[in-house]
């Protein structure tokens, strides 16, 4: 009983120090982390916003209608092109309306993916193939909503920073209580882990970060790394792209894009859990580069609590620079500090819950995100 004891100290005391170290990373990535400015210009060039939508009949049409606004202050030849990946809902026939009353907006069908592509990189692809004269493209999700000033700011930062690739995370959208638990963990998780100024500038393809729901890139840069052929059998294939960039000697990751966007990815626990699902498994490298990760989550973020329940002063001090980690995230990135970060022990749970089930699903064979497998036929 003892070494029990013993052991159950040791854990404490080792997970809250890596949650203050933590918090000491976050704040230092607060003071470099890039913020576009919403008035900056930048000189005119031809521009390519890009929209794959498959089944996003709720969501379309509020997003192309930021879109066109956006679009209005951009001082180039821009041109907006939406790719209808095969769907079944009715999206086809609203983005068909939309473009019969803008000259600007252009929509295209989808071409079946070929052996060896997943749905999303080879939508992605064909949209950038509709685009060659562009030298900028801003890849945009259907469930994100731009500010007017978003392209705009996002390509002068682009441009001014001297960087290939920029994607403003989103200010991230939470109705439902699983929402508020999963959906500030997004940006907390490269907030709290991953030192940005080495990483913006690293040639290391696994230091970065990279958010598709809005992605700018430089179009030479894109081409030079393959653009989406590159990534093609990637779930993940907006940190695979940003990858591939790197190998070829280009640099780009995350700035803070709270004002300059706003995404609510999933509605209600079942579709975070499916949405989550298709993908968390190719997070990590492997299941047992999973189950290391969250066992790590759970020594730092977890164990301390629990010890702080029976009067661990360490444990206090541990669950204290978790919460105030996700607190001072939460409230750079537009999200919901209080009393939402005080619930960040169970955040971490729900999340290797999820883990679990995405790696189980995976090895089942028995994941698919609208209609198709998430994986590339072995």
């Amino acid at each position: 009983m003892a070494d029990v004891r013993r052991g159950a100290r040791r854990a404490t005391v080792a997970g809250s120090a890596l949650a203050v170290a933590s918090l000491a990373l976050t704040l230092d990535n607060l003071r470099r982390l890039r913020v576009p400015d919403p008035v900056a210009v930048p000189a005119p060039e031809p521009l390519a916003v890009l929209l794959p939508v498959r089944d996003e009949v709720d969501d379309v049409e509020a997003c192309v209608v930021a879109l066109l606004v956006a679009a209005d202050r951009w001082p180039g030849p821009v041109r907006i092109v939406v790719l209808d990946d095969g769907s079944t809902d009715g999206t086809t026939e609203v983005v068909a309306r939309l473009a019969a009353a803008h000259d600007r907006l252009e929509v295209h069908p989808g071409r079946p993916a070929p052996p060896g592509w997943l749905g999303k990189p080879w939508a992605c692809a064909q949209l950038a193939d509709l685009a060659p004269e562009a030298t900028a493209l801003v890849f945009v999700d259907a469930d994100v909503r731009l500010a007017p000033s978003a392209l705009t700011a996002t390509v002068a930062l682009l441009r001014a920073a001297r960087l290939d690739l920029v994607c403003p995370y989103p200010r991230q959208v939470a109705g439902t209580a699983a929402e508020r638990l999963v959906q500030p963990l997004l940006q907390w998780s490269w907030m709290s882990t991953l030192p940005l100024g080495l990483a913006e500038r690293s040639a290391r393809p696994s230091l970065g970060a990279a958010n598709g729901q809005l992605l700018a890139v430089d179009a030479a840069a894109y081409r030079r790394a393959g653009g989406h052929g590159a990534v093609r059998t990637e779930v993940l294939e907006d940190l695979a792209l940003l990858r591939a960039l790197k190998r070829v000697g280009a640099h780009g990751g995350v700035v803070d894009g709270s004002a300059l966007a706003s995404c609510r990815m999933y509605d209600g626990w079942p579709d975070l859990r499916d949405g989550y699902g298709k993908s968390l498994w190719s997070a990590f490298g492997s299941p047992v580069g999973a189950a290391g990760v969250v066992g790590l989550l759970t020594l730092t973020y977890v164990v301390p609590p629990l010890a702080a329940a029976t009067g661990s002063r360490a444990g206090l001090v541990g669950y204290g620079a978790g919460v105030a980690s996700r607190a001072v995230v939460a409230r750079r990135t537009g999200g919901r500090a209080w009393p939402d970060a005080l619930a960040h022990p169970v955040s971490v749970l729900t999340l290797a819950r999820l883990v679990a089930g995405s790696v189980v699903g995976r090895r089942r064979g028995t994941l698919r995100w609208k209609g198709r497998p998430v994986e590339v036929a072995r």
